[in-house]
């Protein structure tokens, strides 16, 4: 019993972790000839709205898995942060500490900088502004880079781009917000 409290509460290995999460979906897509993530989902639920968006309109019953793959999800969520949270403090090592520091983000007491993520500046135009537009680009980019399991060429130069706009974000955009 030990070492399964062990297994849920400690952190695995990045070279477990990854495979684990990574495989299924082009296994799923190989053996099975779906498609996996949580961007399908939305579109299932969209789908059982009724609208006139041809996108939307098909056999949605052969969806319903995906929507409780997305469910199972959630409540594993669930389980997990109010079961087996036990995170205290944050762990960061002396380099993100400084880089950190060099951004103005001085407040590293939480698990999410209170001078970016603050009521206040969630509230506010460029609080919504980035949420927004963040929460689209998203979108965007999931739905755009499920390509990659398939080896496509465009999904992949997206990836490029999208790494790109994170270090762009990061480097330009955030001492801006903060």
């Amino acid at each position: 019993m030990h070492i399964l409290k062990d297994l849920l509460i400690y952190p695995w290995p990045w070279y477990l972790t990854g495979p684990l999460m990574g495989a299924p979906i082009p296994l799923l897509l190989f053996f099975g000839n779906k498609m996996l993530g949580a961007s399908f989902s939305l579109r299932h639920i969209c789908a059982l709205i009724p609208n006139q968006i041809a996108y939307f309109n098909y056999e949605v019953k052969k969806g319903y898995w995906n929507l409780a793959f997305a469910g199972g999800v959630f409540l594993g969520g669930l389980v997990t942060y109010h079961f087996f949270y036990k995170i205290s403090v944050v762990e960061i090592t002396e380099s993100t500490r400084r880089d950190l520091f060099s951004l103005g983000l001085h407040d590293l007491s939480g698990l999410m900088p209170s001078k970016i993520f603050s009521a206040s500046k969630l509230w506010g135009f460029q609080g919504l502004l980035f949420t927004i537009l963040g929460g689209f680009l998203v979108g965007f980019g999931v739905r755009y880079s499920m390509g990659l399991s398939q080896l496509s060429t465009s999904s992949a130069i997206a990836i490029i781009a999208f790494f790109g706009g994170g270090i762009i974000m990061t480097h330009l955009l955030l001492p801006l917000i903060i």
